[in-house]
């Protein structure tokens, strides 16, 4: 058995009952690690072409990868995966929190659902081994709830992945909750779990599974070294975190405001971290598995009724204050921070609500859509949060079009150009008038508009270590300005793809600030592999290939690597340097297909030098 592996992946087929378990050996490994290449390469062998992404024929991965559980900081992320019923292509998330490293060290490698049960269901995984329990009794409770009581039945050191109300009601933009506050949150992945019925998944080690690794006391040496050198390497997150980040943005002129019409909002710095804290809102922090960073907010709100919020289902980052607070035109930081934790509370995307009830305040002010007497105007706090219970509950007309994402809502009311999406998939909140190749990221993107596993052109801007991370990889790049889209650009946003999706396979945290030399470390450490970067780098690029196969099959042309047309005019009220040439966008977006072979759909000979021969028919 390799090193850092069970070697053991579980299969459950809620329509019949029946669980089974597969083995792939070292080669396999080697090649896909885990997490994302492996939930893309179980996708594309377990998802017939053209399922219904809410029916029974719809696979649902959840994916560690092989630095998940391991001692260092950043390994409690998992990959959450399936055909995503927002865009009808691949679909997948990584979710934070403890319970992928539970799941790992309770003996699986990964566990794929299949089917569909008749009535709700819950998965607990211990032992290297899945149970199959009803769970009638849990559906329709909230996520404390439902923590609460499988904790009862299995012990308080069990870990638990669950949807909420919105995915109970197979709302598009649902998530899939891990440990109450944290979310694999994009795509509508939360859905498919309600649509198979299936709750939750619990999981709990055993020392007799943990998996063992080639050297345990090198990631103990790293992990010793990542907390005492956090502050050195990451003191803006360790102290602020994310929400730091509102304020300059809005300064910069650059801050998503009123559906990305604006880059500037007046007041918007009342909803950035120094503000929260000035308020009493930010209590606290909280961390994930192992980890010294402890980047994660904790919020409390008592005392004003509507607003009051509890702190177990955690505190907005930026992008829930940019999606469900300037988005939406909404400065209040009492009304943003309840809207960010009904959000959490009933499993839902920040950014695809957020961006969703933007579309539609933006609609009912040109008069496109009837609001049913919410009032859904922009800056109005108290209807932003009406219209997340509505939307949870798919209630009335108004809830039903909320629940389907923006860009559905749009086309129902005959206004697509209002909806700001890539492929189905609401923009976060980094405006590509600005990151110009993160919009070509966005634009090519296998999940839709995302920018977790993208370039942000701020950061190569000027030498620093993210240009000396990038040339690890053997390029000599050199720092270039946040506007520039030449061949250069877009080489490192190639380059930067393919290690994401590399890091997405570990799975390790984005914020944690390890160099590409101690992810090498770390994956020698576990497994005893030396990979090189040009291996790296191929790991992330069957990532890219895998799911742009997939996508292809289910009839996503390339000619939906596109923008909306907002992006391609000025901010009303903004930076006046901030735009995207189309013209510019267009030739960066052939480049990027260039240099990944998809000028002709996917270039054979490139699945065969990754070793993918056996998709080489997966269009015929």
């Amino acid at each position: 058995m390799p090193k850092g592996y069970h070697d053991r992946v579980a299969f459950v087929d809620l329509s019949t009952g029946k669980i089974w378990y597969e083995s792939y050996g070292e080669a396999f490994w080697r090649r896909f690690l885990g997490g994302r290449a492996l939930a893309a390469y179980l996708l594309l062998r377990h998802v017939p072409k053209g399922a219904d992404p809410l029916g029974p024929e719809n696979a649902l991965v959840f994916a560690p990868g092989v630095l998940t559980g391991t001692p260092i900081s950043g390994s409690g992320r998992n990959t959450v995966a399936a055909k995503s019923p927002l865009t009808g292509g691949y679909g997948d998330a990584e979710g934070g929190g403890f319970f992928g490293a539970e799941l790992k060290n309770a003996g699986l490698d990964a566990l794929v659902v299949l089917g569909q049960a008749e009535a709700p269901v819950y998965l607990h995984v211990e032992g290297g081994e899945v149970a199959l329990h009803p769970a009638s009794h849990l559906w329709g409770k909230d996520p404390l709830e439902v923590e609460a009581l499988i904790k009862e039945v299995h012990g308080g050191n069990t870990r638990i992945a669950q949807i909420g109300l919105a995915g109970e009601n197979q709302v598009l933009t649902a998530n899939v909750i891990h440990d109450l506050a944290h979310f694999a949150g994009r795509g509508g992945l939360g859905a498919v779990m309600g649509a198979k019925r299936l709750k939750a998944v619990s999981a709990r080690a055993r020392k007799e599974t943990l998996p063992a690794y080639h050297d345990p006391a090198l990631l103990k040496e790293l992990a010793r070294r990542m907390a005492k050198e956090r502050m050195d390497r990451a003191a803006g997150l360790v102290t602020m975190g994310t929400v730091g980040t509102v304020k300059p943005f809005n300064l910069r002129g650059v801050l998503p405001s009123h559906n990305f019409l604006d880059g500037f909002l007046e007041g918007a710095e009342a909803l950035d971290g120094t503000s929260l804290d000035a308020l009493g809102i930010r209590i606290g922090r909280d961390t994930c598995y192992a980890c010294a960073i402890r980047c994660k907010q904790v919020v409390k709100i008592e005392g004003t009724g509507r607003y009051d919020v509890r702190p177990e289902y955690g505190g907005p980052e930026y992008e829930g204050l940019g999606a469900l607070g300037s988005t939406c035109g909404v400065t209040d930081p009492y009304a943003v921070t309840k809207a960010n934790t009904l959000c959490n509370q009933y499993g839902l995307d920040v950014i695809g609500v957020g961006v969703t009830i933007a579309c539609a305040m933006e609609a009912v002010e040109k008069g496109f859509l009837d609001d049913e007497g919410l009032g859904l105007r922009f800056g109005n706090g108290d209807a932003l949060i009406a219209a997340i219970e509505k939307l949870a509950r798919r209630e009335g007309r108004l809830g039903e079009l909320l629940a389907l994402g923006a860009k559905r809502l749009a086309e129902a009311i005959g206004h697509p150009e209002l909806a700001m999406h890539v492929k189905g998939q609401e923009v976060p909140m980094h405006d590509p008038r600005y990151k110009r190749a993160l919009g070509v990221g966005y634009a090519v993107s296998p999940t839709g508009a995302d920018h977790n596993h993208n370039l942000h052109d701020t950061a190569f801007a000027k030498e620093g270590r993210a240009l000396r991370e990038l040339r690890f990889y053997g390029e000599d790049f050199q720092p270039l300005p946040v506007e520039n889209l030449s061949e250069a650009k877009i080489r490192m946003l190639w380059t930067k793809t393919r290690e994401r999706g590399f890091v997405n396979s570990l799975v390790l945290c984005d914020f944690v600030p390890w160099t590409p030399e101690e992810w090498q470390e770390a994956l020698y450490a576990a497994t005893g592999w030396r990979l090189s970067p040009e291996e790296m780098l191929a790991v992330g690029e069957r990532t890219l290939q895998l799911t742009r196969l997939f996508n292809l099959r289910e009839g996503i042309p390339p000619e939906e690597d596109r923008l909306p047309e907002r992006f391609f005019q000025p901010f009303r009220k903004g930076n006046p340097e901030a735009y995207l040439d189309p013209e510019a966008f267009r030739e960066g977006v052939r480049t990027y297909r260039r240099l990944a072979g998809w000028e002709g759909g996917v270039d054979p000979e490139r699945l065969e030098a990754l070793g993918l021969e056996e998709f080489q028919n997966a269009l015929a």
